[in-house]
């Protein structure tokens, strides 16, 4: 995995003429491809590990299994996020952790945090580092050392429990690892979110992960079983029934912890039968507001596929732009035809036994011809379906050329759905406009619910030289408000991190900040774990004089 981008930085593609003229139609003139700096010229200060805490620290793990190793460190000095990747490509890892240690199992997890909180070092849990919020941003508050502890050694699948359909896992187990496994035994997890290829399981439990098949298969949140939790003060065991009326259900507590509360040391998930197929087809409709009321109908009617994803007019039209050939022009043309202007792109997938996909199939076409969506056939579906893990690096290919590109998602109700969209790429584009930098903002509806569904935005400006990340915290900052202020969670399913943890008490309100900080008191006494992401801070204040965790879900208070 690339220190200073996303993966492998073979797989880093070369944007093709077509892509560039589209995206200068829109950004205007990209700049010319930018020379990297080595891992020689990185800014790094030097590791401010005691001979005591080091000491102690192999006494727990093994000397092999701690180092200060000037790369290792470098790696793991944040995630995946736009900041993140900004200040490594510039030559920045000031902040990096002085230390990484491995631990092999629970009981060496447990012995690293005594250690750590005796020497008063702070501790970042790390999985597969592809947090894109600032979950993994080695910060220190009053610390003078911070430890990032790694979980790749914790790599098992422990069981698979066919009868009730369970598996358990170590943190450590990355996404495709736990799939070819799962698959061997005729089963599968059902989760892949873009970040598949290195995510860990661990990581998908701390940041209530989603998928692009969540829709059929269900959030990480709706899977847990069963979470382990290693803290300072001991360990949490939470969950282990199918359901339960012992009060409060624990899991949801750590279940979104994000290593601020302690580190998972074992998840059992619940686990499906292995597809026979997987089907993906295109449709497309007059509007965005059209395509929301098929959606709704799909999901509310128990017909929704396992793949739902909506485009906005933008983001369907850069789609046909970069389509190979004539394709693009032919699908547009096509849809002027036919009466329905530039069209929104419905993408859906199903997944399953062959019979259930026939019947699934059938039910959700009566909805969908009474909407009168136009059918496109499957290459749009399947193309999209390949290319589905290829995302992440084209933004490497585009910060190259010095384009800001960043995503971000929240989710409402159905009645406020509209409203939200609006307002939150109204802002984005508005913020862009006032750094000087017009952009383009893209949408997609990707997960449904019965009462509502998500909205993920893409945002892609040119860079300003003198100011890279003074322009990304202002547009940032400006859809964050923007989402809050129209009744939207502040995150569906990126996680809270740094960046959104500002604003996390206008969702929860004072008194759910203050429980927060409450549970944390408890499992980490001493703050050492992941400090500065996600607890709001006292001085955090609910905006719009919501005190009383209901920002999220009402659509009536003042927009921006």
């Amino acid at each position: 995995m690339s220190w200073r981008g996303w993966g492998d930085p073979r797989h880093i593609p070369d944007l093709t003429p077509r892509v560039v003229k589209a995206l200068e139609a829109e950004i205007g003139t990209l700049a010319a491809t930018t020379t990297p700096v080595t891992v020689d010229e990185v800014r790094l200060r030097p590791s401010t590990v005691s001979s005591a805490l080091q000491t102690d620290l192999e006494r727990t793990v093994g000397a092999a299994h701690l180092t200060t190793d000037r790369l290792a460190r470098i790696r793991r000095s944040g995630g995946k996020s736009y900041t993140d990747l900004w200040r490594r490509r510039d030559g920045d890892a000031e902040g990096a952790p002085d230390a990484v240690v491995f631990p092999a199992d629970h009981d060496e997890v447990t012995q690293v945090l005594e250690v750590a909180t005796r020497h008063g070092a702070a501790i970042v849990p790390y999985g597969g580092g592809t947090s894109v919020v600032g979950g993994l941003e080695p910060c220190r508050e009053d610390r003078q050392t911070l430890v990032s502890l790694d979980l790749s050694r914790m790599d098992r699948v422990v069981a698979v429990d066919e009868t009730s359909r369970l598996a358990t896992f170590e943190p450590g187990v990355r996404g495709p690892a736990a799939e070819a496994e799962l698959r061997r035994r005729g089963f599968t997890l059902g989760h892949f979110p873009q970040s598949y290829a290195y995510a860990s399981i661990g990581g998908y439990v701390a940041t209530r992960s989603a998928g692009q098949a969540s829709t059929g298969y269900g959030r990480v949140d709706q899977l847990v079983h069963q979470v382990r939790l290693a803290t300072p003060t001991g360990t949490v065991v939470a969950g282990g029934a199918p359901a339960s009326a012992a009060g409060p259900d624990l899991r949801q507590l750590l279940i979104g912890s994000e290593g601020t509360l302690g580190v998972i040391t074992q998840a059992t998930l619940q686990i499906q039968p292995a597809p026979e197929e997987e089907r993906y087809e295109a449709r497309a409709v007059g509007s965005f507001h059209r395509g929301l009321e098929v959606l709704r109908h799909l999901q509310q009617e128990g017909m929704a596929p396992d793949v739902c994803r909506l485009s906005d007019p933008d983001e369907t039209r850069l789609f046909a732009q970069q389509a190979d050939g004539g394709a693009g022009r032919l699908f547009r043309g096509y849809l002027r035809t036919r009466g329905y202007g530039d069209g929104c792109l419905l993408l859906l997938g199903w997944s399953g036994l062959r019979r259930q996909i026939a019947l699934s199939r059938a039910a959700a076409a009566r909805v969908l011809s009474e909407h009168t969506t136009i059918r496109l056939g499957s290459r749009p579906g399947q193309s999209w379906a390949q290319g589905r893990f290829d995302g992440p690096y084209l933004r490497d290919a585009l910060m190259d050329r010095g384009v800001m590109v960043e995503t971000l998602e929240t989710a409402t109700t159905y009645t406020n759905v509209e409203r939200l969209y609006s307002a939150v790429r109204g802002a984005i584009r508005h913020a862009m406009a006032d750094s000087g930098r017009p952009g383009v903002v893209l949408c997609h509806v990707s997960h449904l619910y019965d009462s509502g569904c998500s909205l993920y935005f893409t945002w892609l400006c040119r860079e300003r030289a003198d100011d890279v990340l003074g322009q990304y915290r202002t547009i940032k900052e400006a859809a964050s408000t923007a989402i809050t202020r129209a009744g939207g969670t502040i995150t569906h399913h990126h996680g809270v991190g740094t960046e959104h943890r500002a604003h996390l008490t206008a969702e929860i309100g004072e008194r759910g900040a203050a429980l927060l900080r409450a549970v944390k008191q408890e499992l980490d006494p001493a703050g050492i774990m992941n400090p500065g992401k996600l607890i709001p801070l006292p001085g955090d204040h609910a905006q719009n004089g919501v005190d009383a965790g209901h920002g999220a879900s009402t659509p009536g208070v003042e927009g921006p």
